[in-house]
């Protein structure tokens, strides 16, 4: 469904992998897709809970599909000839489909390729949070990419279907393209405009010597104790071990004061 820019990879895989500028693009971060992952909210708000994982695109889509449909209702009468008048019932939530490839062609000994499609169809389970709160729900995800109007997007996984395309010697799928459908869950206010109201965008940041989390914490959301939201979005266990250079993703404000 979806192509993927940028510069092209060997075997006609796409480009854009990971962050990593290709030729020409010296000093320019990309901004990768994202979605985020969460616990579905307690009681009758409409905001996710805690973030369970940030799970970050290997390549960014160049293409998205958005459908939206509204819903009318006609009760058929044999008395009327030309059929009744049909009822406008309401507007339908948004659908977003997407494309996500995965690629571990380069590192054929392991098995990231099914990790990362575990934690796609983990998004179709029940939470045991949850459970725990006697509100069975899968988790809400909240799709993201830079400044995309999409970003107040939060919604569930309706589908996901993969398909494998490429095998390491041991039949580990080391290549796999996963076709994910999201479905809209709608906040109670709408914004005035595509952007109005929506969660302030994440953007990337590379690290420069003197930096720290801390440090970022600081400089971004004027709190230095929210250097822990940080680490969590990047899946960063070590925070010392940190080098200029490194490209993290700072969390929308939204996401380190709720």
């Amino acid at each position: 469904m979806a192509s993927y820019g940028g510069k092209g990879g060997k075997g006609g895989t796409p480009a854009g992998k990971g962050g990593k500028g290709g030729k020409g693009g010296a000093g320019k971060s990309l901004v990768r897709a994202s979605l985020a992952i969460h616990e579905p909210p307690v009681g009758q708000s409409t905001t996710p809970g805690r973030m369970i994982k940030n799970f970050r695109f290997d390549f960014n889509p160049s293409q998205l599909t958005m459908s939206r449909r509204s819903e009318w209702k006609a009760t058929p009468s044999p008395a009327v000839r030309d059929g009744t008048q049909p009822e406008f019932m309401g507007p339908e939530p948004r659908r977003l489909s997407l494309d996500i490839f995965l690629d571990s062609s380069d590192r054929p000994a392991g098995n990231e390729v099914l990790k990362k499609v575990e934690a796609l169809f983990s998004c179709c389970e029940v939470t045991r949070a949850s459970l725990a709160a006697k509100q069975p729900s899968t988790p809400w995800v909240v799709f993201q990419w830079g400044s995309f109007s999409t970003a107040r997007f939060q919604s569930y996984v309706e589908s996901v279907d993969v398909t494998y395309t490429l095998f390491g010697t041991t039949g580990v799928p080391i290549r796999a393209t996963c076709q994910v459908q999201l479905h809209e869950i709608p906040t109670k206010t709408k914004g005035q405009n595509p952007t109005s109201g929506a969660l302030t965008a994440r953007r990337v940041h590379r690290l420069v010597v003197g930096d720290s989390l801390q440090s970022l914490a600081w400089r971004e959301y004027g709190d230095a104790t929210v250097w822990r939201v940080i680490a969590e979005s990047n899946g960063i266990d070590d925070p010392s071990m940190l080098a200029p250079g490194t490209e993290l993703i700072l969390p929308a404000v939204e996401e380190v004061t709720t």
